[in-house]
């Protein structure tokens, strides 16, 4: 399950429920399924299973990631003078 935990802060930029997020080091699309506690600001948790091995190898690192925000669409009228 390809999945990660977003900070409050992320969530107000855009980062919500069912969110597809590319992260720089991981060929796969991962979908934002969790929050995470009020304390944390401006992280991301990976989702890696019941493998606490491979999570404590993988440690804490800084890493780009890659989000689209749906935008509102803009209403245009056609006005004729």
């Amino acid at each position: 399950m390809k999945t990660i935990a977003v900070s409050r802060d992320l969530i107000e930029k855009g980062l919500t429920h069912n969110t597809m997020v590319k992260i720089d080091t991981f060929p796969d699309t991962f979908y934002v399924k969790d929050k995470m506690h009020y304390r944390w600001r401006n992280r991301i948790d990976i989702y890696m299973g019941k493998d606490v091995k491979k999570a404590r190898e993988w440690g804490r690192k800084k890493l780009i990631i890659c989000y689209a925000v749906p935008i509102n669409p803009i209403h245009t009228t056609n006005e004729e003078n």
